[in-house]
């Protein structure tokens, strides 16, 4: 009762040769005895019978014991299994049982949950699309990656004409039919690092129950969400792996080219060899996980590297030492330095850390330094502040990991859980109340009595005026800084966020929120090396977050904004300076800041007042200067700046994590 063109498919795909061997097929077996001496490892002589007896017998054969011991035990059941059953008898239990992604095995569920039809009726382009599936049932998933699953599923029909089932003109034909899937809803296979996180949750409070008493288990997972994040990742990683004139060369093996070479008797890998990526979404006010992606490929490698990894996170830690300085009392407006730094230690090189560009751009504003991310000034700062205090800072946001009191640490060297340092930013997008990861909504016996029901916990992590301040800095890096062009050019709606690159381009980040939703990605390799030329989180990363986004928000009004909260103060600054602007600044070098209260400078500057010989204005501590009129004709081509204030100071130790790069920008405007 299964279409000819099901067999056909599997046939020409799995065991071209499957009629006539006797469980073993011997020249399948020579090649890959070549493949061993040659490579190490024994892939590529499994026949549909030697399939067949893995699935079957797990008890005695290790599916992942995949060395020339497993494939000698399975050649023995193998020619156990040709001595009691027909071919055909085989061939029934194989394609009833074999894994074709969406948790659906065999060719007569996978044929409803896919094409919504019996595998008898399924065409030869349906039918290919299934064969198509079992060499990386994820990958080849025709609803997660459509256009993945016609590629290959035209291979399958090559092959398909390659052993004379089909002839060249049915050949051009089918590759041509559309993939026509079903429009039921169907779920199952989405999400599986998702629902694998749920379940370690759920048994560690119910232990066996979980699998006995018929639970039902209500999550916070936000189907729609959790879709677009998955084609938002696979597109931007296959994106950088195409290279191209967008990204350049990539200089490692892609994802395609590992699953080609890949067999299923072949090891699974420990650790992922091919570039890997996360995504969380985070609903703000409550901590709900709307989208969870813990890696590229869950049949491949069940790593979660949202909550089970640690990596460095590069510049999305330094808004953590801006907290801590504006918590400390420095305004936005205050001057650092961002000039050459290196330290001496003993028994250590001399550590000299430089911006992610080589350059260094002297003075500017904390602002202009964060939303450049500009890693001297960071350094600094974090220095002037404090390091336990950053460390304590960090620690308030929901960090756990261990930080060691070094300078690089004000740029993201210390490793860090992905969900730690994503929810964190939910302090910044909900006036300073950081919300704890949730995953359950609760849980029901199967009578419906609510068994568990956790209520979304909430912490006040920064006064709302800080929390402000810092989002409106954040909000300059996608209007302004180093995600401007990846994300402020491509988004309508109000947003802000924090690029991150680590040293030597090892990991890429951006964690951008609006007031509803903050979302992480990552990207890299498990085994930490450069991904390519270039590597910066504005320029990786930063584009699979705008294209989920615009998804998203194409479905939800994005009428909203940050409250600004009513204790904040404004006043002209010179921003070559730091102190209240006066008439005679340049109006280029003007724009209004916001302040906490008590930060509002109380001295004007007394550059320009000086060099007009006008003498140095002091207004009294509550003095805020409205908006100063023209400086007129008199600007001065290049002025000699006295000593004024400005941050700088010692800072050394560690391993620095480089920080992202911003376009030279003009001051901001008033806000």
């Amino acid at each position: 009762e299964i279409s000819p063109a099901v067999i056909q498919a599997f046939l020409a795909t799995e065991d071209k040769r499957f009629y006539e061997h006797h469980g073993i097929d011997w020249i399948r077996v020579l090649g890959a005895a070549k493949g061993a001496v040659l490579g190490g490892r024994v892939t590529g002589a499994s026949t549909i019978t030697m399939q067949l007896a893995g699935n079957l017998f797990p008890e005695d054969i290790n599916r992942r014991d995949r060395n020339l011991g497993r494939k000698l035990r399975e050649m023995r059941v193998a020619l156990d299994i040709e001595k009691r059953y027909s071919k055909d008898k085989i061939l029934e239990l194989y394609l009833n049982q074999i894994d074709l992604g969406n948790r659906a095995y065999g060719v007569e569920v996978a044929s409803q949950r896919y094409f919504g039809k019996s595998a008898r009726e399924l065409n030869i382009a349906e039918a290919a699309t299934l064969a198509a599936i079992p060499k990386a049932p994820t990958t080849y998933n025709p609803r997660r990656s459509p256009a993945r699953s016609v590629q290959r599923r035209n291979l399958v029909i090559g092959l398909m004409r390659d052993e004379g089932l089909i002839n060249d003109l049915e050949t051009e034909r089918w590759r041509a039919f559309p993939l026509l899937l079903s429009s039921r809803s169907d779920f199952s296979g989405v999400a599986e690092y998702f629902v694998e996180y749920v379940r370690q949750q759920m048994q560690a409070r119910f232990g066996e129950d979980l699998y006995r008493k018929g639970l039902r288990i209500y999550t916070t997972l936000d189907l729609d969400m959790q879709l677009a994040a998955e084609r938002a990742l696979e597109g931007q990683l296959s994106a950088i792996e195409a290279g191209g004139t967008r990204y350049g060369k990539f200089p490692h093996r892609t994802y395609a080219q590992y699953l080609e070479r890949r067999d299923d008797s072949s090891d699974l890998p420990t650790v992922s060899p091919y570039l890997q990526g996360l995504v969380l979404t985070l609903e703000a006010k409550t901590g709900y996980i709307r989208a969870w992606v813990g890696g590229r490929d869950f049949d491949d490698s069940k790593f979660n590297r949202v909550n089970q990894s640690r990596r460095q996170p590069g510049s999305i830690f330094k808004p953590f030492v801006y907290t801590a300085a504006l918590e400390a009392g420095h305004p936005l407006s205050e001057i650092i330095v961002d000039d050459s730094l290196s330290m001496d230690f003993p028994g250590q090189e001399t550590w000299t850390p430089q911006n992610y560009d080589l350059k260094f751009e002297g003075r500017m504003t904390l602002r202009r330094a964060l939303y450049q991310s500009r890693n001297i000034p960071a350094i600094k700062l974090g220095m002037e502040v404090g390091l336990e205090n950053v460390i304590d800072e960090a620690r308030r946001f929901g960090v756990t990991t261990d930080v060691a009191p070094v300078p690089s640490i004000s740029i993201g060297a210390a490793d860090v859980v992905p969900l730690e340092i994503i929810a964190a930013y939910t302090a910044f997008a909900n006036d300073g109340q950081r919300a704890e990861p949730q995953a359950i909504l609760r849980v029901e016996d199967r009578d419906g009595n609510i068994l568990w029901q956790p209520a979304s916990r909430r912490i006040q992590v920064l006064e709302p005026s800080v929390a402000w301040l810092i989002t409106d800095v954040l909000r300059d890096v996608v209007r302004r800084g180093t995600a401007a062009g990846t994300v402020g050019s491509q988004i309508t709606f109000a947003a802000a966020g924090k690029t991150g690159t680590t040293n030597d381009g090892f990991d890429v980040w951006y964690v951008g929120f609006t007031p509803e939703l903050v979302t992480g990605v990552w990207i890299g390799f498990d085994q930490p090396k450069k991904i390519m030329n270039n590597a910066q989180g504005g320029r990786l990363a930063a584009p699979a977050w705008t294209t989920m986004m615009k998804e998203v928000y194409d479905r939800r009004s994005t009428n909203f904004q940050w409250n600004r909260p009513e204790d904040l103060q404004v006043a002209e600054i010179d921003s070559t300076t730091g102190f209240l602007a006066t008439p005679f600044c340049p109006r280029p070098l003007r724009y209004v800041e916001s302040f906490a209260p008590g930060t509002v400078p109380t001295t004007y500057c007394p550059v320009h007042s000086q060099m007009l010989g006008v003498p140095g204005m002091t207004p009294g501590p509550n003095a805020i200067p409205g908006t100063a009129g023209t400086a007129g004709a008199v600007t001065p081509a290049s002025p000699a700046l006295p000593a004024l204030p400005a941050r700088g100071g010692a800072a050394g130790g560690g391993t620095g994590a480089m920080g992202g790069q911003g376009p030279p920008t003009t001051p901001p405007p008033p806000r």
